[in-house]
């Protein structure tokens, strides 16, 4: 260079953006980028609000997570639904499980005597299969026990119990 010519550190001081090479202007570029990210990152995080949640089983946690859910406008997807599909089918069966022990327990007769056989083919399901066990009941083998269920729910019996479920645990 030219003695009267500023030195390339001398002029990259003085003008940082018109002396880089394609390479570090492209560089350059990316971490205004990043920089950007970030700072829009900031800013969410502050905003961002966490809960923890802690309580026994069955005591609504996940229900109040699912209810802030709708509440908020994010409704649940069909994925999200068909994945919630093998918990409510066991939480159907549980509690009319515990409806029929509950009529037994509370000496409420049944309304139809019949009913006594649906009872037992409900009380004899399997809670320690696999998937039952993680509170998962597959559509198939719902569908084995829904008549029994339907016509347990019909009964006098069952409602009665039903209606007395402030005595005892019901799931919900």
């Amino acid at each position: 260079m030219a003695d009267f010519l500023p030195s390339r550190s001398v002029l990259s001081v003085c003008f940082p953006g018109c002396v880089l090479t394609s390479g570090e202007a492209e560089q350059q570029r990316k971490s205004k980028e990043i920089d950007k990210c970030l700072s829009r990152e900031k800013t969410y995080v502050k905003r961002l609000v966490k809960i923890l949640l802690l309580g026994a089983g069955e005591s609504g946690k996940s229900t109040f997570l699912k209810q802030m859910r709708i509440i908020h406008g994010q409704d649940f997807d069909q994925r999200a639904r068909e994945e919630f599909r093998p918990t409510i089918y066991s939480n159907v069966i549980k509690g009319m499980r515990v409806l029929v022990d509950a009529r037994e327990k509370l000496h409420i007769p049944w309304g139809d005597d019949d009913n006594q056989l649906h009872g037992d083919k409900l009380m004899a399901f399997d809670t320690r299969a696999p998937m039952a066990a993680k509170g998962m009941v597959e559509t198939g083998i719902f569908l084995q026990y829904l008549p029994a269920i339907r016509a347990l729910w019909a009964d006098s019996g069952i409602q009665h119990a039903y209606d007395r479920r402030r005595e005892f645990q019901l799931i919900s």
